[in-house]
């Protein structure tokens, strides 16, 4: 069956003219943006947490968890600067089930992508209006990303991304800091190939544009771990990881040489408990190497209100619907002993 065209949708420009960023806030987040690409360039002693849901399934929940982390964030603004991790797209592996709340802004409902464009923005507003931070999101489709390009501070591109030609030409016209995760099968040639194609300046088709681009000298490294041709997950945060990862950088073919670790995932093995543990390990290496040193830039974390993960009908408020997160109180904790420790 051919593909059917439904609607038409409002181009990203008329969605940001509905709902625009104030001019105040707007102003907050380039002294944000600023201090952020000084810890990716390497020029500040503090280190990024970008920490959140796995995904921003509901607005109410949601913005419950961000109010607490904003008053956790002013705690450790010394050492951390906390970037809110807000997925509004979730990648499935099998291209089934909940895709997040751009595909389903009601999680039980069918899906809805003229009210997902808004629901999306709708809960990126909301987080910078009500706590003064500005946001995370993964870049999962390309031609979306103008959707939200004025309220995001950080993008990621995601494992099963990173090979795409077009997320690697996209990222290189990102206003700001991305990080190019490694792929699924874990190899770290492909992510530093996806990070030179990102620096490097651009031309290509968008939305029906030719455009070229400068290049992103903030692309860089988010290891997340990997699955071996066994179906087992193994994970890349370790002490050779981070060594090997800083001798590749070294052949000085990088602008601002920097890696961030995603401590769930793959990494964790999918047990969000381990998250602590991991991180505690990364800063160990961290103070044994001058080279890890060197590049090591922060973290990200999923962690919500409650731990664990549920189905999409569990109806547990605050509770993960796709991968198991940290809960709150545990959060707390870790933000703090990271803090600390750095």
């Amino acid at each position: 069956m051919p593909m059917r065209f439904k609607r038409h949708l409002p181009i990203p420009q008329e969605i940001r003219d509905e709902m625009p960023l104030s001019a105040d806030l707007a102003a907050r987040k380039e002294t944000f943006d600023a201090e952020l690409s000084a810890i990716i360039r390497g020029e500040s002693p503090r280190r990024l947490l970008i920490i959140g849901p796995c995904s921003a399934d509901r607005e109410d929940s949601v913005l419950d968890y961000m109010e607490r982390l904003a008053a956790l964030a002013q705690e450790v603004k010394d050492k951390l600067l906390v970037v809110p991790r807000v997925y509004t797209n979730k990648p499935r592996t099998k291209g089934t089930g909940y895709k997040g709340l751009l595909h389903n802004p009601d999680p039980m409902g069918a899906p809805d992508l003229l009210e997902g464009v808004k629901a999306i923005r709708h809960m990126h507003l909301a987080v910078i209006e009500r706590t003064g931070m500005f946001p995370a999101d993964e870049m999962l489709y390309p031609e979306n990303y103008q959707y939200l390009v004025d309220l995001l501070s950080y993008v990621a591109v995601g494992a099963r991304s990173v090979e795409n030609q077009q997320h690697r030409l996209v990222a290189s016209g990102v206003r700001g800091a991305v990080g190019m995760k490694n792929p699924t099968g874990g190899s770290m040639a492909v992510m530093l190939n996806s990070i030179s194609a990102a620096q490097a300046p651009q031309t290509f088709i968008y939305r029906n544009w030719e455009v070229e681009t400068a290049g992103n000298p903030l692309a860089h490294a988010l290891l997340r771990g990997y699955q071996g041709m066994d179906g087992v997950t193994y994970p890349n945060y370790h002490y050779e990881h981070l060594e090997r990862l800083a001798m590749r950088y070294a052949s000085g073919a990088y602008e601002n040489p920097a890696v961030i670790i995603d401590c769930n995932h793959d990494n964790s093995g999918k047990r969000p408990l381990e998250q602590l543990r991991i991180a505690n390990e990364v800063l160990d290496s961290v103070r044994r190497s001058a080279d890890v040193a060197g590049i090591f830039r922060g973290f990200m974390v999923e962690s919500y209100l409650e731990d664990g993960s549920q189905p999409v009908d569990g109806g547990v408020y605050g509770k993960s619907i796709t991968d198991a997160c940290l809960g709150w109180e545990r959060t707390a904790a870790l933000v703090r002993d990271l803090a600390e420790r750095i």
